[in-house]
This record gives C-alpha cells, sequence and structure tokens, in this order.
C-alpha cells in the first residue's frame, strides 16, 4: 500500500525563496480522508508505526531535491520502526526535519527525548516543535528538547495584522526562540497583511495558502515583493 503525499513550501521571508518543503498525507480511501481519520484508524489497530513507515517510503520516492518535513505522530515513538537503519529519512540527499506538535512534545516527553534524540542524534535530522502557543503553556519541557525550527500556532498568526495583543506575543516569542537557537515559522499565512504581520515581527520562515499550496509537485512561491537587487 502506498499513501500519497503532497508538499506545502516553507518559505525564507528574507527574499521569498525555498526553504524546505512539508509532506503532507492525502489519502484517496474515503474513509479516510482526513489525516487525522487515517491516523485514528491506526492507533486503534495498533499500526502506527508502519502507516509512519509506509508514509515515508512513499514521499521520499518523489519528494523534490530539496530540505523536508516530515510529520511524527507521537504513537510511532511507541514503536521501533522510526529506529530502523534503513528508514528513508537516513539517506535523503537534503536536510530533514522531524515535526511533532507541541502537544505531543508534553504529553510524550520522555519519549520525544529518547527516540527523536537518538534518530536526530543518529541521522542529522532536526527536530521541529509545530503548533507553539495552540493552548499548552509548559514552556521549559519545549525549550528542553533544543528544536531546531519552532512553528506557531496558526491561531497565533490569524488577523495578525489587526491585534496589537498577538504582535506583542509574537514578537516575544520570535525573541524567545531565537535567543534559545531555534528558527520560528509562522504558519497558516491567508494574506498578504498577515504576511506583513509576520515579518514585521521577525519571523524568519513562512508557510500559508497565500505563499503556496500544498501539490504534487510543489507549486512555486507566490512572492508579494520586488526582488531585490
Amino acid at each position: 500500500m502506498q499513501v500519497p503525499s503532497v508538499f506545502q513550501p516553507i518559505v525564507d521571508l528574507a527574499d521569498g525563496s525555498l526553504f524546505a518543503n512539508e509532506a503532507l498525507v492525502r489519502c484517496k480511501h474515503e474513509a479516510f480522508a482526513s489525516p487525522i481519520g487515517l491516523f485514528e484508524h491506526a492507533v486503534a489497530e495498533g499500526a502506527t508505526g508502519r502507516l509512519g513507515r509506509t508514509i515515508r517510503d512513499g514521499l521520499f520516492e518523489v519528494c523534490p531535491p530539496a530540505p523536508i518535513f516530515v510529520n511524527l505522530h507521537p504513537h510511532e515513538l511507541q514503536d521501533r520502526w522510526l529506529v530502523q537503519p534503513d528508514d528513508p529519512i537516513c539517506f535523503h540527499d537534503h536536510q530533514v526535519y522531524l515535526e511533532v506538535t507541541e502537544s505531543a512534545t508534553l504529553d510524550y516527553y520522555d519519549l520525544c527525548v529518547s527516540v527523536l534524540k537518538e534518530v536526530c542524534d543518529r541521522t542529522g535530522a532536526y527536530l521541529v516543535v509545530d503548533d507553539l502557543g495552540a493552548g499548552y503553556s509548559n514552556l521549559i519541557r519545549v525549550v528542553d528538547l533544543q528544536p531546531k525550527v519552532v512553528k506557531l500556532d496558526r491561531a497565533l498568526i490569524t488577523g495578525l495584522d489587526t491585534s496589537k495583543r498577538k504582535q506583542i506575543l509574537v514578537k516575544n516569542l520570535v525573541v524567545l526562540c531565537v535567543e534559545l537557537g531555534a528558527t520560528v515559522v509562522g504558519e497558516g499565512i491567508e494574506t498578504v497583511d498577515e504576511l506583513k504581520a509576520v515579518m514585521d515581527c521577525g519571523v524568519q520562515l513562512g508557510q500559508g495558502y497565500f505563499l503556496a499550496r500544498p501539490g504534487a509537485p510543489p507549486p512555486p512561491v507566490k512572492w508579494p515583493f520586488p526582488a531585490a537587487e
């Protein structure tokens, strides 16, 4: 079985260039049209590790020659599929970023520390914490994982251009993350005004439908500003 993936660009906000692509699952089976439903079924069947490996086998066969973000379900950390030496994350010619949600880092903290550290140390992959600011407030544990990249939850980005309170929060989160050695991604950018606000807050990378929708192959980046001379 092969589970199809699409790829959404993550953009360097300094100049609009491609930083990486994120692989996103798009199952064609009607019952599992939502990736959430697909993984819920895998959890119920005790097959999350096998599903994750199947997805990686397929996406690395077709992914573009560029750095790639790969999402991990927390239940995969309980299996041994992820640490197998023949996993395709070991053989990609470009940088691999392993992405887990903020809630997973807190609910499965010990597994994140042990399994993800082992995988990253062995393969050279980097850890990404997704959805920072989604309602889980234990920043100390997130910081202790030493992620290479932090993705701000889209709830912080939506309407950022019209909310002074959000702007203050995002600016301070960016300062904190940068001082701790993490690059920051603003997710869910859907308008040029949100993009400008994200950039004004010091966010280094951006992702969202305004910049590029998911596709296979990934679409070109829509960059609304003149190229630097």
